[in-house]
């Protein structure tokens, strides 16, 4: 059944169309005729979740599997959380609007060490148990199925790592590439369904499928190592591992503007580089790349189904897909003349040249980023990152040659064996890349730097270091120091107690549930973060007081990395005088040792030692193997794919200025879609124009726009049934085709009422408006008959003058003439009492609209009723009835 959620999501909540869901592509299954139902719950706000790629082609594979459907949700504001709880209304999935509870299995993506809270913050609004002991036992204690929870499990980067702080919450970990493991968990759940099987024995089906770890079948030893307690399920969990399916990529497109706005087709996964700190780079091996003829096909397809004007091509290594330059520049060659880009994200510099300098951008040239990472060519090879000082200087200097004025840069401090040399060499690094790339008639090339703390991550050969909060605060003064004396140089650092807090939480074992549960209680949330640094981490800094576990977490601040049990309990029985304990032995058993990666434990011991003496390890992808242990049968090999001939360029995009001919669209905004701000408005518009493929004129300039123009903007949450868009096209379309290509693309709460075509020479709407019809609901606080409304408005009609203090944008107060600007008035209907001792009515009213500031607001009749009744009015709801306009 679905939530009654009209009277929440509306224009007084931040961003009420984040929530709507039903985005173009959004897929739609009957719900009665489905057996499993799942919700992919994203604990971040829609923004960022509705871009995230994997999110994205699960839901995609999720829908195509026959008998079972997948809906989303995502975390709330604060402002809707607040209502939620107020008026006891459970969170909802956002293409139903149906309850969490009702679902049969939730998955939450855990890609972030603190991301926990968020998650815990969602089941609370769902109003389901937080642990998997509490539903357990509320399941066990009735037969109702109001009683009965959904199964709650968790995938991504961090539960694939190292699940184990998180165990207590969750049914259960999907490790690694979820593609081909989902719809088989899918399977197990419809036939458990059918057999009508107990939660537990359920979750015994779910653990005899390679890739699922349910840890309450798993115990946590007294050294930290977990070990199963009964013999029907795996000693070590086996990550899975998918090939890329570029289609499943296309969808979603999101009516509010997204951190990801743009189409985002995978083209390698896995990276073999074998970079000593990097986590993703060692949870996805092997290496595979996508077939080019599949990208090229994704893309060209994704941009027509979608509308977007910009598309980006996604790996760990992008310049490691030796196909890159051919794929960009067969898609840049027949997506010319259609105002495209491309971006990337950050790549290898050692692999930057001409022919992906040609690739990037288009008319908007995209940023460009590389990742040093070290400041010196000792700590490149200590941390095996295979760049040498002249290949990042013949990277940043082909950007800078090629047009780049700003290049971003990240390193990191902290790494193993580092020194203050080390530390310096950063801001040495970069003070000589700016002398080496000056011109005449050139600015300085400018650097917006990210430095951030190293913190070690489970499964990589650094899993064993230790970093110091201390050390991290004196090295980041010093570089302030030495940025000092050098210009053009953005620096951002990256808080400290963040790392530390990253550090303490992903490398920890069970035991640290109780602080992840209690920081949230004290209100610790990734929001927090970023709202509110200090009481955030407070909340943690509490949570992990009152576990008793502050001892340890001042080892990890000192540098002292403790993670074992045992050491604990040895700390507890010595003296206070006794230094604490520290890892003495690469062979201790550790929390996440169960999880097997594929990669070899010994190798990664291995690999530590030759980090200390600065080795490198080739790239297994184009070298000889490293002998990590992952490729084989469970994991497979790595897929390179040698690049196929490098188009010819075919010329950049240019901008068509022809105007042969201007549409005027007459157009409602009614339902969901009066949630939709002004901007999301255009560039819906946007999208639908490129969708229809209508040949839309741009203007000229450095970043060519379409020529849309749309009248006027209409209030957040106001309906409308008259509003007005013009369209220039380069080539004659007939009227009637112009309507149907564009209404087709429309969503339904925007109807296309009326299409006209307008002489070029005329002046655009905007310019004509004169006056504005609206439709206006008012409520008054008490009861009212209809004869006393009208006698209201017959006082403000008899009356010249109405004086109303309007302050100009300036800041200056000025007196205005509303009785001017009011051209008609009357009363429409009289609705019933809407509450006792309140009645509403519907008013229309004519008034000036004029785009020199000569207007008539819908708030400004309410002060004219106040004027003459003396009580007090409310504006429950607004309709644009229509605009007109001047000759």
């Amino acid at each position: 059944m679905a939530v009654a959620v009209e009277r929440l999501i509306t224009s007084g909540i931040l961003k009420p169309a984040r929530y709507l869901g039903n985005e173009r592509l959004a897929v739609h299954k009957p719900w009665d005729t489905t057996a499993i139902r799942w919700v992919l719950t994203y604990p971040e706000v829609y923004e960022v979740g509705a871009s995230n790629l994997g999110h994205i082609i699960l839901y995609n594979i999720l829908n195509a599997q026959p008998r079972q459907l997948c809906d989303r949700a995502y975390l709330p504001g604060q402002d809707l959380a607040a209502k939620l709880r107020e008026t006891n209304t459970p969170l909802f999935a956002v293409e139903s609007k149906r309850s969490l509870r009702e679902f049969d299995i939730l998955g939450f993506s855990l890609s972030y060490e603190l991301g926990a809270t968020n998650i815990l913050e969602m089941l609370d609004l769902a109003g389901i148990p937080l642990t998997w002991r509490e539903r357990q036992k509320a399941g066990e204690e009735s037969t109702s199925p109001q009683s009965q929870f959904p199964l709650i499990f968790a995938g991504g980067q961090t539960a694939t790592s190292n699940p184990e702080p998180y165990a207590d919450f969750f049914d259960f970990f999907a490790l690694g590439d979820g593609e081909e493991l989902l719809p088989e968990i899918g399977l197990v759940l419809e036939e458990g369904k059918q057999a009508e099987l107990s939660r537990e024995n359920l979750l015994l089906d779910l653990a005899q499928i390679p890739g699922v770890y349910v840890p309450q079948f798993y115990d946590m030893a007294e050294d930290g190592s977990v070990h199963p307690r009964r013999p029907d399920v795996p000693k070590r969990i086996l990550r899975r591992v998918a090939t890329p399916i570029p289609a499943y990529s296309i969808g979603l497109v999101p009516y509010v503007e997204t951190v990801h706005d743009r189409l985002t087709i995978e083209i390698r996964r896995g990276c073999t580089r074998g970079c000593r700190f990097c986590q993703p780079g060692m949870l996805t091996r092997p290496a595979r790349d996508v077939e080019p003829d599949q990208v090229v096909e994704a893309i060209e397809q994704g941009m027509r189904a979608t509308g977007y004007n910009e598309f980006s091509l996604l790996s760990l290594s992008c310049s490691d897909y030796l196909s890159l330059p051919a794929v960009g520049m067969e898609i840049k060659n027949r997506l010319k003349n259609e105002n495209i880009s491309l971006t990337l994200p950050s790549q290898r510099v050692d692999r930057f040249d001409e022919n992906i300098a040609n690739i990037l951008g288009g008319t908007r040239q995209s940023g460009l980023t590389f990742a040093p990472e070290a400041g010196t060519q000792r700590m490149r090879d200590i941390v095996n990152k295979g760049l040498t000082n002249e290949e990042l200087l013949r990277g940043v200097k082909t950007a800078w040659e090629q047009g780049w004025d700003k290049i971003k840069l990240y390193f990191m401090i902290g790494l193993p064996g580092e020194t203050d040399t080390d530390v310096l060499g950063i801001a040495e690094t970069v003070s000589w890349l700016q002398r080496e790339c000056r011109g005449k008639g050139r600015k300085p090339l400018n650097f917006n730097l990210t430095i951030s703390n190293f913190t070690p991550k489970p499964h990589t050969p650094f899993q064993w270091h230790s970093v110091s909060t201390t050390e991290f605060k004196r090295k980041q003064n010093l570089l302030r120091q030495e940025f000092r004396r050098i210009n053009s140089v953005k620096v951002n650092f990256t808080d400290v107690r963040i790392s530390a807090m990253e550090d303490f939480v992903g490398r920890g074992d069970r035991n640290l549930g109780k602080v992840v549960r209690r920081a949230w209680e004290l209100g610790a949330g990734m929001d927090s973060w970023y709202e509110n640094l200090d009481q955030a981490f407070s909340a943690w800094g509490s949570a992990i007081a009152q576990a008793g576990l502050d001892w340890k977490y001042r080892q990890v601040e000192n540098g002292e990395w403790n993670l074992f049990h045992a050491q604990e309990q040895k700390r507890s029985a010595d003296t206070e005088n006794t230094p604490l304990p520290t890892p003495h032995s690469l062979n201790i058993p550790l929390p996440w040792d169960h999880i097997d990666t594929g990669i070899d434990k010994k190798w990664l011991k291995e690999d530590l030692q030759r980090a200390l003496a600065a080795a490198i390890v080739p790239d297994c992808s184009f070298e000889g193997c490293s002998h990590c242990g992952v490729c084989g049968t469970d994991f497979g090999h790595n897929v390179v794919i040698e690049s196929p001939t490098i188009p010819k360029f075919a010329g950049e995009f240019v901008p068509n200025p022809t105007k042969a001919q201007r549409m005027r669209v007459w157009f409602g905004k009614q339902g969901n879609m009066a949630l939709i701000s002004h901007l999301d408005l255009i560039r819906l518009f946007d999208r639908v124009v490129r969708r229809a493929s209508l040949p839309i004129a741009f203007t000229g300039g450095f970043h060519p726009m379409p020529r849309i123009s749309v009248a006027t903007a209409l209030a957040l949450g106001a309906t409308s049934s008259g509003e007005i868009v013009d369209f220039e096209l380069t080539v004659p379309v007939e009227v009637d085709t112009f309507r149907e290509q564009l209404a087709r693309e429309m969503p339904t709460d925007i109807p296309i009422y009326h299409v006209e075509q307008i002489d070029l020479k005329s002046s655009a709407a905007t310019q004509l408006l004169e006056a504005a019809e609206y439709l206006i609901t008012v409520a008054v606080l008490e009861e009212t008959t209809p004869i006393q409304w009208q006698n209201w408005i017959d006082l403000i009609k008899a009356k010249e003058e109405l004086w109303y203090e309007q302050i100009t944008k300036s800041g200056k107060s000025q007196l205005i003439n509303l009785r001017d600007r009011l051209f008609e008035l009357e009363l429409v209907e009289t609705h019933k009492s809407i509450a006792e001792s309140i009645s509403s009515v519907m008013i229309r009213y004519l008034g000036s609209y004029r785009q020199d500031g000569l207007l008539l607001r819908p708030e400004q009749i309410l002060f004219m009723l106040e004027t003459v009744a003396n009580v007090e009015f409310q504006l429950l709801h607004i309709h644009r009835n229509r605009l007109i306009l001047g000759i």
